[in-house]
């Protein structure tokens, strides 16, 4: 078996080419304690120190591009806290976040954990695609 063949092929499936930077962005995301079914929420500027310390050599606009490929291409979910902060979660199945204002970590919710009782109607000529629900924490013990 190749070295990142499931890495190469999860790339392929959703149409991206599998170039060294993807391939070694991936392995930070996606599988870099060997657990591949874990889960993570990170910053661009987190995953270009990770990818720095890692030895990896990327530019942060490069991180910026290849996260916002990966979100699109259905790879990574951005969630977005507040204006100009966004995390990429490589969570991409129905869920909800806790956001702890202080410290910015964010800790998912289990879909099912959160029910509403009625939304509003979608303007016409749109629908409803997903709810996203962000419960802001303060981090005082």
């Amino acid at each position: 078996m190749r070295p990142y063949s499931g890495l190469i092929d999860r790339l392929k499936a959703v149409g991206l080419r599998p170039t060294r930077q993807r391939l070694a962005l991936s392995r930070l995301l996606f599988e870099e304690d060997g657990s591949a079914d874990r889960h993570r929420h990170v910053t661009a500027e987190q995953l270009h120190g990770e990818a720095l310390d890692g030895g990896i050599r990327v530019s942060l606009a490069t991180i910026y591009n290849t996260l916002n490929q990966f979100t699109r291409a259905g790879l990574l979910r951005e969630v977005v806290v507040e204006p100009g902060r966004s995390y990429y979660d490589t969570n991409v199945d129905d869920h909800h976040h806790f956001y702890f204002e202080g410290s910015g970590r964010l800790l998912d919710i289990p879909g099912e954990s959160v029910h509403l009782d009625r939304l509003p109607e979608a303007p016409e000529g749109s629908s409803v695609r997903r709810v996203d629900v962000i419960i802001r924490l303060s981090d005082e013990g």
